[in-house]
């Protein structure tokens, strides 16, 4: 059923005068008769009738007032809901992220995305930096949040976020924690917590090279995927272990932070997406985010 007409005849119902009626509508009077008689013929009834008083409803042009102006609300409604998906103030928004990413990102980037765009339904996912990176290619997430660097090969593009330096991570009981001075070289004898080769490849190869350029292999004592299990380890007292510098004061005061100048090795959290298939909604957040990370 053409919404035009639904229109028109909603209009003629509301001034009971076509000339009124065409006015507010813009269009000539008898295009507006002809288009109320399609829909009349089209519902098999007269809508109206005309008297010495005026034009009026018939009881079938009252029935079908009501429904004409449910129709017309939810067709209205489907316009403002597409429009809002094509321009991406509406529709889904699946976003990947790292564990590391709720100290900071998270935290500042969500909050007031949802406040600028309520009506983009965000779907959070935390996952590893390769598990992100492949649904990304297979197109079950919109866009990631990954720590780099990520040591796989790819095709999205990425654009940092947050830069952060390696910490020292130890328990607060460990014999080192009172010293004043405490390098990396001082560690080489310490059992260590280390990230999982296969799913935390790009973070372990960050601290292993930190150890190396320090002068020393570490002595790995357990390996762990995400950044807040390697701390939960270390609280345990299995090892010591390097983060990265968000994580400061988390799990205080049972582990001990410090800072390590002669490790300058840098890794970021950074945004990715498939550059040309970004959905609407994707396209709003990479511009929020970029501006925020400005």
């Amino acid at each position: 059923m053409d919404l035009r007409r639904l229109r028109h005849f909603n209009v003629v119902a509301e001034t009971l005068n076509f000339s009124r009626a065409a006015e507010r509508l813009h269009i000539a009077q008898p295009a507006l008769s002809v288009s109320i008689q399609k829909l009349e013929n089209e519902l098999g009834t007269k809508l109206f009738e005309r008297t010495a008083a005026g034009v009026l409803l018939t009881a079938p042009g009252r029935a079908a007032l009501a429904q004409a102006r449910r129709v017309l609300y939810h067709g209205e409604q489907l316009q403002r809901s597409v429009r809002a998906t094509v321009d991406g103030t509406a529709g889904q928004l699946r976003i990947g992220f790292v564990g590391s990413a709720i100290y900071r990102v998270i935290p500042t980037l969500i909050p007031s995305f949802r406040a600028q765009y309520p009506d983009v339904r965000l779907i959070l996912r935390e996952a590893t930096s390769a598990s992100i990176m492949g649904m990304l290619n297979e197109e079950a997430l919109d866009l990631g949040i990954v720590r780099t660097p990520l040591l796989q090969a790819h095709g999205a593009t990425l654009q940092t976020l947050q830069r952060d330096h390696l910490l020292l991570a130890l328990p607060q009981d460990h014999p080192l924690v009172g010293h004043e001075q405490l390098g990396l070289r001082d560690m080489a004898s310490e059992p260590f917590i280390m990230y999982s080769a296969s799913d935390a490849a790009g973070l372990r190869a960050y601290a292993m090279s930190a150890c190396e350029a320090a002068g020393f292999a570490p002595n790995v004592a357990q390996e762990a995927t995400q950044v807040p299990t390697v701390l939960a380890l270390v609280e345990s007292g299995l090892g010591v272990a390097l983060v990265p510098e968000v994580m400061r004061g988390y799990r205080e005061p049972r582990i001990a932070y410090r800072d390590l100048p002669d490790a300058v090795a840098e890794t970021t959290l950074a945004m990715t997406y498939v550059a040309g298939t970004e959905s609407p909604a994707a396209q709003r957040f990479i511009e929020w985010a970029s501006e925020q990370a400005q």
